[in-house]
């Protein structure tokens, strides 16, 4: 792949063979970010699992202490009080069977859905859709449940939700350029001992094979996780 100029000069300041202690990782993803806007920057775990196995498909959600530093749009699915509830909250769409029908129209202005549990009928006709996206509510997530208050606030403080891929990787957002490496540091721990925790009992030998941290359009920067829980 052909990379701009810039992204070849910011890569020049990056050791590739070396594993940075974390401040130090996480302050050369800010200083090599190419981009000429606050970038968000992405932290990616390498595991050493078998997402085909269901008890080591890794999947969950969790808020990070700073935020994401970006702004998500929420829409809630319920019925009756509910749908006050999700408004008072600071959801950004609320509303049940008109809004199933306009996603069907093609409609996507949102980055979440939160849904009571007696929508996930007529939500689950939209699975071909929504699924593919990342879009469809699940429990594991904390986006299929009764307390709509509490799942809006905190996808608005900057929950984040990670899911391993078909290689046994996890991506994710920690922040902005703007945070700083302490305030991301912060966020990475959180993320970190979240997947630690989750670590599959049938796990043998090592569970992270390695971590990079990059900015958007940015070069990658290995970390030394065993720094990250210090």
């Amino acid at each position: 792949m052909k990379r701009g100029k810039k992204y070849v000069e910011a890569a020049k300041l990056i050791d590739k063979n070396k594993s940075y202690p974390v401040l130090e990782a996480l302050d050369l993803a800010c200083k090599t970010s190419t981009a000429k806007f606050d970038a968000s920057v992405d932290v990616a775990f390498r595991l050493n699992i078998d997402p085909r196995k269901s008890d080591q498909s890794i999947r969950g959600a969790l808020v990070l202490p700073n935020g994401t530093g970006k702004t998500r749009k929420v829409l809630v699915l319920c019925r009756g009080a509910k749908q006050q509830e999700a408004t008072n909250a600071g959801a950004d769409y609320v509303g049940e069977a008109e809004m199933i029908t306009k996603i069907q129209q093609g409609w996507f202005d949102f980055d979440v859905i939160v849904a009571t549990p007696d929508m996930m009928g007529q939500l689950g006709k939209l699975g071909r859709v929504l699924g593919p996206k990342g879009l469809m509510p699940n429990p594991k997530t904390g986006t299929v449940t009764m307390n709509v208050e509490q799942a809006v606030k905190e996808i608005k403080a900057g929950k984040v939700e990670y899911r391993v891929d078909k290689t046994g990787n996890i991506q994710m957002p920690i922040g902005k350029v703007s945070f700083g490496a302490e305030k991301l540091k912060e966020n990475l721990k959180v993320v970190y001992d979240a997947l630690i925790k989750a670590r599959p009992s049938t796990v043998k030998g090592s569970y992270i094979k390695n971590v990079a941290v990059a900015s958007t359009m940015g070069p990658g920067v290995k970390v030394d996780f065993e720094t990250i829980a210090k």
